[in-house]
């Protein structure tokens, strides 16, 4: 049903670009969304019917205040709420301060401590309007170079090629690449990222910008034991957790872990 919703409103279809090196599994589907991931939550928060969202609040700090949880942050000052909801990656949970490092409890603690995440960098190539990308391909796997596992000409990708809009190229380095230069200095990942990629697809013009960006925790190699979808560290207030390192790595295993904190919430309402 999540499918067909987002499907119907053109959030995704259905991916019909050549991909080249893609292992296809018996019986899954690939979709796009031509507008891009964010446009999915985009899609979601929409229908929430008014959710406040605020970006930049880097929580360091939750602790019990008078029957409420108490959310601090790097910068401004800390606030109460009913529900304490935590999807960011599970590493990320443990680095928490306050009183949820004693209320995790030893067994929790072990599980979310057993949880691991492959790493790897992402380059983006941004053109000007009408460069012309010569390859046969709307996105390539590779499986021969130290470096490059994944490059897709992403506005082609996504089928929605456009003289006025310039064409962009995406650039995923392999686990162990991004494992090896995890620490390095960003600028010359991003050179190392650009030499290799010119001896993979020596034909690409020169980009009008170039971003890179470390992508610590990139995708679940190891969830959560049986892949439970939440995990609940508090009751009263309710202090849960979710996100795709309870279940795997991809949109489906989001929407598992989503379904199981709605119904783990709906317990406490």
């Amino acid at each position: 049903s999540f499918y067909e919703e987002l499907l119907s409103h053109g959030i995704l279809e259905p991916l019909t670009a050549p991909i080249e090196g893609m292992l296809v599994k018996e019986g899954s589907r690939n979709y796009v969304a031509p507008q891009g991931t964010s446009s999915i939550v985009k899609y979601y928060l929409k229908q929430s019917a008014g959710a406040d969202v605020f970006y930049e609040h880097h929580v360091t700090h939750i602790s019990l205040r008078d029957g409420k949880w108490e959310v601090s942050r790097k910068m401004g000052s800390p606030e109460q709420f009913d529900i304490v909801i935590l999807t960011m990656p599970v590493p990320q949970i443990l680095q928490l301060q306050g009183d949820i490092v004693n209320i995790i409890n030893e067994s929790q603690k072990q599980q979310l401590e057993s949880v691991s995440y492959s790493s790897r960098y992402a380059l983006g190539l941004f053109y000007e309007a009408g460069t012309r990308i010569d390859v046969p391909w709307a996105a390539q796997y590779i499986t021969d170079n130290p470096c490059i596992r994944f490059i897709s000409i992403d506005n082609k990708k996504r089928n929605i090629e456009s003289p006025e809009i310039g064409p962009s190229v995406v650039v995923h380095t392999s686990v162990t690449f991004g494992h090896d230069h995890l620490d390095s200095d960003p600028a010359e990942v991003q050179q190392l990222i650009l030499t290799h990629l010119e001896s993979v697809v020596p034909s690409l013009p020169k980009p009008a910008s170039i971003k890179c960006q470390k992508w610590r925790y990139s995708q679940v190699t190891k969830a959560v034991p049986n892949c439970p979808g939440q995990m609940t560290l508090h009751t009263q207030p309710l202090l849960i957790c979710g996100g795709d390192g309870f279940t795997h790595s991809n949109f489906d295993g989001c929407i598992d872990s989503a379904v199981s904190l709605v119904e783990a919430i709906k317990l406490h309402l």
